[in-house]
């Protein structure tokens, strides 16, 4: 039977006069990899940072592992489940392999001292997204790219078993994107983890989710397999014009009418 890492019931949820969903009911289990697609204002990164207990809701219960968001210490969460957030810059200065080691401070034992454990996961991670050689850098000389990577970094040197991230694809360029992605997918959707992620590309949410959330911005929304959400009716329906589906080398690609 498969573990159900983040579950919503009944969940409302607005933003001012923008209801970014009504009654959401959202059940995700390991080894799967949802997306969450919608047009710009209705609510994604609010909605994503609601299920990671950074923003409160209008009503609904959120649970991760089982047990509510409000019943875990800040310790146990930040093991259980990571975050990626959109736009993210450190403002202290410090070098890539600091900013990639913080990702191990759920870990840390009383003393805060990090192990040759902590050590050996933050290089493994900076190594898997090809930042090797740059852990000396400071990180305001980084490019978008390079910081986007790191962040991806940081999530993983965490290693928690939920990651909820927002726009992974920011400034990386196309070739990065499918890299990073990729990485991701795999890595989280190994027994015992699971992926949800915001995405403004269609096209990488067919290809690497087998899961859509689709939010329409007024409340309204659609939950399932991707095989059953990825159509040009549904995806009409959510961007408001008409869209055509084809497949290509074997994945489904979207263009807009």
């Amino acid at each position: 039977m498969s573990q159900e890492l983040l579950r919503a019931e009944d969940l409302t949820l607005s933003i001012g006069n923008t209801c970014v969903c009504n009654n959401l009911d959202l059940h995700v289990e390991a080894g799967q990899c949802w997306g969450i697609l919608g047009p710009n204002g209705a609510g994604k990164t609010t909605l994503l940072h609601t299920l990671a207990g950074l923003h409160p809701t209008d009503s609904g219960n959120i649970y991760c592992d089982g047990k509510a968001l409000d019943e875990h210490t800040a310790k146990e969460l930040a093991i259980k489940r990571g975050v990626l957030f959109q736009n993210e810059l450190a403002g202290f200065p410090g070098s890539l392999f600091e900013t990639v080691l913080a990702g191990r401070h759920p870990h840390l034992g009383s003393l805060g001292w990090e192990s040759p454990e902590d050590l050996q996961q933050a290089s493994q991670a900076i190594d898997l997204t090809g930042l090797k050689g740059l852990e000396s850098r400071n990180i305001h000389t980084l490019s978008g790219g390079e910081r986007q990577r790191m962040e991806i970094a940081t999530l993983l040197a965490q290693q928690p078993r939920l990651a909820l991230l927002d726009e992974p694809s920011n400034h990386l360029d196309p070739g990065q994107q499918i890299i990073m992605l990729q990485l991701l997918h795999s890595h989280f959707t190994s027994a015992n983890h699971a992926l949800l992620m915001v995405l403004h590309d269609c096209n990488l949410a067919m290809r690497f989710c087998d899961h859509l959330l689709l939010l329409k911005g007024d409340g309204n929304y659609l939950a399932g397999p991707t095989q059953e959400l990825a159509t040009a009716e549904h995806l009409s329906w959510l961007y408001a014009h008409p869209v055509a589906l084809q497949r290509l080398d074997g994945y489904t690609c979207l263009h807009f009418q």
